[in-house]
């Protein structure tokens, strides 16, 4: 499907839980002449302690090449697991241009910040639940989805996230949320767009906040989504699990079949 832009954020690749052979599988349904990689494409800090790279996540990679040579324009904002890439910006490389942050312009001539995010966490009061849990407690929580998820899969159930359903009952964790999309809402406004698209707290959504237009692209970690903008301009997100239902002709799911590497 040939759209006006796609957006990516929250990856992860070289990191155990990057669901790498579904984004492999969602890039291959979209023609994007403009693909978004909204940070943390690249888990920099995982891969410091461990790396962890699979077939798929390089042939996540290469579809990505792929894309480029065929005229996709890439653009890569930076974020805090991929904050190596950080002193490289702003460049560019051909088709691919690395910044900070971009400004992205819609149809109807709105103009959009496109940002990963993390630089509003020193802001946030309630940032510091994030830092006592801190990446050992997120990563426990993703060993439990794994866990519980085996076991869905064998019973035939759909995919569950526990650790998304911490974020949505733990207070202090409600609150992060809620302050880090005001305070992305306020700068915003500072540089003069009319709303944002951005990523980090893994929390996709579609929303008005103080008169600003809010996305959150979420991740593909845990929720496996991105925002889409078609021809005319319409902003929907979509939920890799949502378009995932066929199976191949061997009666394998699709993500079962990714054995190949296509450009």
């Amino acid at each position: 499907m040939r759209v006006r832009s796609l957006f990516l954020s929250d990856v992860h690749l070289g990191c155990g839980f990057s669901r790498a052979a579904e984004l492999f599988d969602f890039l291959g349904r979209y023609e994007p002449d403009t693909l978004y990689l909204v940070g943390d494409i690249i888990d920099g800090w995982k891969m410091k302690r461990s790396l962890v790279w699979t077939d798929t996540a390089s042939f996540v990679v290469r579809r990505i090449l792929g894309m480029l040579k065929r005229g996709t324009q890439v653009r890569y904002a930076t974020g805090n697991h991929d904050e190596f890439l950080r002193p490289f910006a702003p460049h560019t490389f051909g088709h691919m241009e690395l910044a900070d942050q971009f400004i992205h312009e819609t149809p109807s001539g709105e103009r959009l910040l496109v940002i990963h995010g993390d630089v509003f966490d020193h802001l946030t009061k309630h940032a510091a639940w994030v830092y006592k849990l801190g990446d050992r407690a997120y990563t426990a929580a993703l060993h439990m989805n794994a866990w519980m998820n085996a076991g869905r899969r064998a019973l035939g159930y759909p995919y569950w996230s526990f650790s998304s359903m911490l974020k949505t009952k733990v207070k202090s964790a409600v609150n992060f949320v809620n302050d880090f999309e005001h305070f992305v809402a306020r700068y915003t406004r500072q540089q003069g767009c009319t709303g944002v698209i951005c990523g980090h707290i893994h929390v996709p959504a579609i929303r008005t906040i103080d008169g600003i237009a809010y996305y959150n692209c979420g991740d593909w970690v845990e929720h496996c989504t991105a925002l889409v903008e078609h021809l005319d301009g319409t902003m929907e997100l979509v939920a890799y699990d949502s378009i995932a239902t066929q199976t191949t002709g061997s009666g394998q799911s699709v993500t079962d079949s990714l054995a190949l590497p296509v450009g």
